[in-house]
């Protein structure tokens, strides 16, 4: 671990070769806690701060709000349709674990980072009224870190059908549950580091504050020292599955790249997959996330990354606005989420864009449906019609990937999947 005053000197050293986004005013805690680090830290220690801190935090404050009228939509959020078509996907494999298990052994739904809590409310609704006798099994468990958000949650989820309880990874991990775990919009708003080709060297990314200048300190983005082969071993690693290191050892990219090439890396993804295994010790994850093959990552037309800032329905490339404030995200790279998760002991399953997975599910079906609406209906099914499409626009919604994996257990074995379907086929 470097010392604050061997962070110092890398930031500096580094600075003015640096491919810089404009100043933005740095906010007073933020302002402490960087000089309290040196004057710097790299992005991902910056994102982690920006996003989950208790008190400042866009989500750890609980600022953010998510849902057409807030920051940014989610595809629950839009209404109450996407539980609908999710849920019998999600029977389908709990009722697979449940003839697994010795008869009426308990079953958990586990959320991680629920949002507004408004797909675990929905999909308890639908397990309930259309698979009852399942549900007489099941248990709601979210896992959310943020106790901004955890308190929009409880109030959303009043009432609930379901037994439900909040709980943390670690405390899982000492009772292993068996179930279905949902990762909707979660892995990539884990915190990423970036790192940038200077056309000779690997550099990780750094957020610096900016002392002295008028009217106030501000925020910038520097490249640090090289990348350690020994001390950053985990980034190297990440740029070899995606194909951004030659072969033989070499820190070079395997093609040319122009310096200033920048892109971010997943390096707290496969911590939290190992986390995961060890709460869910029989059943399935489903991660639903936006995510590019590497050489879709690696396109020119990704030169600065994948990295994105959301606020007000707003964006920006810019992750330095108001931290605190904004939400940041940055997609998957599908072959590093593949090799994260097998190295935690999770088995592919089936992976597959959201729309078509929704369009396997019944969303077709469901249009039609809307037709046979009274006219006295038809703002309502003009608004529903709407909401569908959005589900599977291939611009947006329906672009984000469905991953499924899998974990057995000793006395069950693998758990046993529909892979025939056309969810997963």
């Amino acid at each position: 671990m470097h010392s604050h005053r061997s962070q110092r000197h890398a930031v500096s050293e580094a600075t003015n070769a640096a491919a810089e986004a404009p100043h933005r005013p740095c906010p007073p805690w933020l302002a402490a806690r960087l000089r309290q680090a040196g004057g710097g830290v790299r992005f991902g220690q910056y994102m982690d701060w920006a996003l989950h801190d208790p008190d400042h935090g866009a989500y750890g404050s609980g600022r953010l709000r998510v849902g057409p009228r807030g920051d940014f939509a989610t595809s629950p959020s839009l209404s109450s349709d996407f539980a609908a078509l999710l849920a019998p996907q999600l029977a389908q494999w709990l009722q697979q674990l449940a003839d697994a298990v010795p008869p009426g052994a308990p079953l958990s739904l586990i959320e991680a980072g629920p949002g507004e809590g408004d797909l675990a409310a929905d999909l308890a609704a639908e397990l309930v009224a259309h698979w009852p006798e399942l549900a007489l099994q099941l248990e709601l468990v979210l896992i959310e870190p943020n106790a901004g958000m955890a308190a929009r949650q409880r109030q959303r989820l009043k009432g609930c059908p379901l037994p439900a309880r909040w709980c943390s990874v670690e405390a899982l991990a000492q009772s292993p549950l068996q179930g279905v775990l949902l990762a909707h919009e979660v892995l990539d708003a884990l915190p990423v580091e970036r790192v940038i080709w200077d056309g000779v060297q690997w550099r990780p990314q750094w957020v610096v504050l900016q002392e002295g200048a008028p009217p106030g300190p501000s925020l910038r983005l520097a490249a640090g020292e090289p990348l350690d082969p020994q001390g950053d071993a985990a980034l190297l690693n990440q740029l070899q599955r995606r194909g951004l290191l030659a072969a033989g050892g070499s820190t070079a990219p395997a093609t040319a790249l122009p310096p200033g090439w920048t892109t971010e890396l997943h390096t707290a993804t496969q911590p939290w997959l190992a986390a995961a295994a060890q709460a869910l010790q029989c059943g399935v994850l489903l991660v639903i996330d936006y995510a590019l093959e590497a050489h879709r990552y690696n396109a020119p037309a990704r030169s600065q990354g994948t990295l994105m800032a959301y606020r007000d329905q707003r964006a920006s490339g810019d992750p330095l606005l108001e931290p605190g404030a904004w939400d940041l995200t940055a997609h998957l790279c599908l072959e590093c989420l593949d090799a994260d998760a097998s190295a935690a002991g999770w088995l592919p399953a089936g992976q597959c864009r959201q729309g078509q997975a929704l369009l396997a599910l019944g969303l077709a079906q469901r249009l039609h449906g809307l037709q046979q609406l009274p006219c006295d209906q038809l703002s309502a099914a003009l608004a529903a019609r709407e909401a569908l499409l959005r589900l599977v626009d291939p611009a947006g919604l329906g672009e984000f990937r469905w991953i499924v994996y899998r974990r057995g257990s000793k006395s069950t074995g693998p758990v046993p999947l529909c892979l025939g379907e056309p969810l997963l086929g």
